[in-house]
């Protein structure tokens, strides 16, 4: 049996999903604006965006988008400044009966560490997300 997180053919993975209190297009708008973008993104990147498009944050990560529904899903490749590989990245927005859940999948992470990391970062992300909602 293999460990939790780690696939056949993809390395490591994570995934995690919060609900919050919004709309789905209002949620979209949270993650593609800022503040919000620069919580899970970083700065010095704007929309609108689109397949095929490369960004460069002002924090250092780079990628490129890879598939993008709009109001619905952005799926890209991630690398912070440092990594030595990128990784793969999918935010959605789904509807749920109290609101909108936001889900972040990560695919291609070196380890059980780095996964364990991240794990950690993304639900300090998706804290900041409600905190922001939650604020007005």
């Amino acid at each position: 049996m293999s460990p939790v997180g780690l696939t056949k053919d993809q390395g490591w993975e994570m995934g995690l999903r919060r609900t919050l209190p919004i709309g789905t297009g209002e949620a979209w708008v949270v993650l593609t604006t800022q503040p919000g973008l620069g919580y899970w993104l970083g700065h010095g990147v704007t929309p609108p965006f689109k397949k095929g498009q490369r960004y460069q944050t002002d924090e250092g990560t780079t990628g490129d988008i890879r598939s993008y529904e709009e109001g619905r899903l952005m799926r890209m490749r991630w690398q912070p400044a440092g990594w030595a590989e990128a990784t793969t990245l999918q935010i959605r927005v789904l509807p749920a009966k109290t609101g909108a859940t936001i889900s972040i999948h990560q695919e291609r992470l070196a380890s059980a560490e780095q996964r364990e990391a991240m794990l950690a970062h993304w639900a300090g992300v998706m804290e900041q997300l409600e905190r922001l909602v939650t604020a007005g």
